[in-house]
């Protein structure tokens, strides 16, 4: 499980980075709340094919591409609320609480991934 761990982990770097990337384009036409729902669409149809091929080594199977935004869904509303949480409670500054949201979901995103693509 380490090395899935760690192999999650560089998925999700990159994952994030383009997720991030996208979000901070778009915060100059629109919302953060809306940057980040787009920026994360797209990271979930990455992170689906990364974790399939790379972090756990399984076949992509219909079965859990069907399965695995529902693993994202939990996550981006948890994260949702969190990035609220951020920027309207905490005052975190809306380029960095991204980040702060991806550092508090990454363990639970982890262990529903393998279970989702674990199961098939």
């Amino acid at each position: 499980m380490a090395g899935e761990f760690l192999r999650f982990l560089i998925m999700g770097g990159t994952n994030t980075i383009v997720a991030y990337a996208i979000y901070l384009l778009l915060l100059q036409w629109m919302r953060y709340e809306i940057a980040y729902s787009i920026g994360y669409a797209v990271g979930i149809v990455l992170a689906y094919a990364l974790s399939a091929a790379f972090v756990f080594r399984q076949p992509m199977r219909r079965r859990s591409a069907i399965r695995f935004p529902l693993v994202y869904l939990a996550q981006f509303l948890i994260s949702l609320g969190l990035l609220r949480l951020a920027v309207e409670v905490i005052h975190i500054p809306q380029w960095l609480a991204f980040a702060f949201v991806v550092i508090l979901t990454i363990p639970v995103t982890f262990l529903l991934s393998r279970w989702v693509l674990r199961s098939g």
